[in-house]
């Protein structure tokens, strides 16, 4: 496993663009399944995951040509279905949580789909019913192996149907969503997830010859069609990247721009880090943070009471980024409830902030409280273990804003998700070198 050794404390200088987003990625890449033709998609990630994802559509069959970077054309004109029964698609699934979106594209254009049990971030339990339920709606016999974990679909040919989810579900709705624009007749969807990635989702299945109306909306009505061709299609950057750019800045009290972020497709994120004090300035399609020499004060609820940060389904806050508003909160003045209410293991890496000297009371699995410092008391260095994508982050954003040398291993966690985070943080001035 390889480790980052961090000598933080020091204010950084200049800008940063974002990433690919990955949570589109991984629906998109899915996608192309769905087609014979030839599919171009521009700014793909070179993260972990993303690059397993791709490894195994090649080991399904289908062809990937690199055309420049971070741009690639996919055609699945060829697909390998006896790779769906093989050891090593057991292997390869279970390594990533986003393969269970390959099962809905499947389904739809050849009757059938499988996937391992899939793995990921250890963030707590994430179901996979409404995968299932929706494509059983559709006209698929379901199908389980306990002793394998392992999960299969089949249908002759999907049918329509009316289905109400049970939860807004985004990978539950872009696999339901893929399966339905090929299925017989009319599909509506009600509860569904409505991410600024599905929309671009629908989007592109609506160039390659989908009939999906409601994008944007919880109420999505998909009218099938007989097949798909191909298309062209550039990613949004990462939100998720953006929101961690923001929370350095502020905590390492440095002056960043960060470039071509997508305002529209923000959301609540820009707000919810002025309610921390922060300075997010629009400055055409970049964000500019100024260095907060004076530090930053959260607000309170108009009657005064203690504000309260929690996540949401979109357009609510994403739940992705509530570590980084907790590890900035931890040098604000004043207090902040943090709520994270959709996985009940995702505040356990506090444990390893207040060990850096953070003053965090977590009250339960879902909420924790966090009393700034006020920059008065600045975090000490440390060596820790990155648990997920999101905490191992935050570490890191913690690490940079500590006097002293820190060191977080595993860091492949943090590698499943963001691009060269080391090189790219170098560029802008960190003190931070990668031991393998």
């Amino acid at each position: 496993m390889g480790t980052f050794k961090i000598e933080g404390g020091h204010a950084l200088k200049g800008s940063i663009q974002p990433q690919g987003a990955k949570n589109e990625a991984l629906q998109i890449l899915c996608a192309v399944l769905l087609t014979p033709e030839a599919v171009t998609i521009h700014n793909i990630p070179n993260i972990i995951d993303v690059n397993k994802l791709m490894l195994l559509l090649e080991h399904l069959g289908v062809k990937v040509n690199k055309i420049g970077k971070g741009s690639y054309t996919f055609q699945a004109d060829e697909v390998n279905l006896k790779y769906l029964e093989s050891d090593q698609f057991k292997v390869d699934g279970r390594g990533l949580r986003g393969s269970i979106m390959i099962v809905g594209p499947l389904l739809a254009r050849f009757g059938k789909g499988f996937i391992p049990k899939p793995g990921g971030d250890k963030i707590g339990r994430r179901r996979l019913d409404t995968h299932f339920e929706g494509l059983i709606k559709l006209g698929a016999k379901f199908r389980y192996s306990k002793e394998e974990q392992f999960y299969g679909v089949e249908a002759e040919k999907l049918k329509g149907a009316y289905m109400l989810l049970e939860e807004a579900s985004v990978t539950g709705t872009a696999n339901i969503l893929m399966a339905a624009v090929l299925a017989e007749g009319k599909t509506t969807i009600y509860n569904a997830a409505c991410e600024p990635y599905l929309q671009q989702l629908c989007k592109m299945l609506n160039r390659m010859g989908a009939k999906i109306s409601g994008v944007g909306s919880n109420l999505l009505v998909i009218e099938g069609v007989d097949s798909l061709g191909g298309t062209e299609h550039t990613m949004l950057p990462d939100m998720i990247e953006i929101g961690s750019w923001i929370g350095l800045a502020a905590m390492t009290k440095s002056e960043l721009t960060i470039t071509n972020v997508s305002w529209n497709d923000l959301g609540l994120i820009p707000e919810t880090f002025r309610k921390l004090g922060i300075t997010v300035e629009k400055r055409g399609e970049d964000i500019f943070i100024p260095a907060h020499k004076d530090g930053y004060e959260i607000q309170n609820f108009i009657d005064g009471s203690i504000l309260n940060i929690s996540d949401a389904p979109w357009p609510g806050f994403t739940p992705d980024l509530l570590s980084i508003i907790l590890v900035v909160a931890t040098q604000a003045r004043g207090s902040v409830l943090i709520h994270q209410k959709m996985f009940e293991s995702r505040l356990f890496f506090v444990d390893k902030l207040i060990d850096m000297g953070a003053k965090i009371i977590l009250c339960d699995p879902h909420r924790a409280t966090v009393i700034g410092h006020d920059f008065k008391s600045t975090l000490k260095s440390t060596t820790m273990t990155s648990p997920d994508i999101r905490a191992g982050v935050s570490l890191l954003i913690a690490a940079l804003s500590a006097k002293g040398t820190s060191h977080i291993q595993n860091i492949e966690q943090i590698d499943r998700g963001y691009e060269h985070i080391d090189d790219r943080l170098r560029a802008i001035g960190a003190k931070i070198e990668r031991i393998d």
